[in-house]
């Protein structure tokens, strides 16, 4: 085989700094777009993107070429540096928490993983992105320790 073939899927999610609420509605859609554009720069694609003020989920197909890692210190921070340029962020201090959550998904679950990132306000209405968390981790078999899954 000459070429090199893949479809690799991530559902990926970090918190703001503190999980300070500073994703505010006048520059989310902004943000977003920003890290499509981000990830798009690096071969990728963003299939769906949301979350709340204080935190995002990701759905985005990766190249094989870009670790997961690299992605997510790219958008976290070229996305934090954007965000300290805004007018609107003048004298406000805005950042990303040091890890993250990064899930494999399969072709057969991409639509419930953006149903389930496109309904994070009414989600959280119920549930603390701790709580969240946590049940991700869980649900994909990880082992953590709860003292140290937010820093």
């Amino acid at each position: 085989m000459g070429d090199t073939f893949t479809k690799l899927v991530y559902h990926i999610v970090f918190s703001t700094k503190d999980r300070m609420p500073s994703i505010t509605e006048p520059i989310r859609e902004r943000l977003y777009e920003y890290i499509g554009g981000i990830i798009r720069s690096e071969g990728g694609s963003l299939i769906q993107i949301g979350g709340m003020p204080d935190h995002v989920h990701l759905l985005a197909r990766l190249k094989a070429a870009v670790s997961v890692a690299e992605m997510v210190r790219l958008v976290k921070s070229n996305s934090s540096r954007w965000m300290h340029e805004l007018p609107e962020s003048v004298g406000r201090a805005f950042g990303w928490q040091t890890g993250y959550g990064a899930f494999t998904v399969s072709g057969s679950h991409i639509a419930s993983v953006q149903r389930y990132i496109q309904t994070q306000e009414k989600h959280h209405a119920r549930r603390s992105f701790k709580d969240e968390l946590i049940a991700l981790l869980r649900k994909h078999e990880i082992e953590f320790d709860e003292r140290y899954i937010l820093d």
